[in-house]
């Protein structure tokens, strides 16, 4: 429905599965060991949820569409380029204000700097220097 330029959805993945690549796919979307997350399905089976994480994960895998075939891996720095970018529009929308926020704080001082007379002055000290 929505297509979004991160690479990293998630996806049921064809590769490291067991049953049918929830598990996997979580792991490789969050950048998790997959074993570790298997062992807290398992454990949430046995000591919370019991059916109801088993029926959760029979709905996951419904829904998740598998992982295309053919699907490029990223590079080092795209994958840790996309690691550290948010899913939530709300903390994106902040930290973009708050760069903006400091890149324009840095304008007005070099402006302030390139307007005083001071400024001026060393030009023309160096431009005397030159010649």
């Amino acid at each position: 429905m929505f297509s979004s330029p991160n690479p990293k959805r998630f996806f049921r993945s064809r590769t490291d599965k067991v049953w049918l690549g929830v598990c996997g796919g979580a792991a490789e979307r969050f950048g998790w060991e997959p074993a570790l997350v298997r062992l807290l399905f398992v454990l949430s089976i046995f000591f919370f949820a019991g059916p109801l994480a088993i029926f959760a994960y029979i709905i996951v895998a419904m829904i998740t569409p598998k992982e295309p075939i053919g699907r490029q891996t990223l590079r080092p720095d795209e994958e840790q380029f996309w690691r550290n970018v948010s899913d939530r529009p709300r903390v994106t929308a902040s930290g973009l204000k708050y760069t903006f926020m400091d890149l324009e704080e840095r304008l007005r001082n070099i402006e302030r700097n390139v307007t005083s007379e001071e400024w001026r002055l060393k030009k023309a000290f160096r431009d005397l220097e030159k010649n």
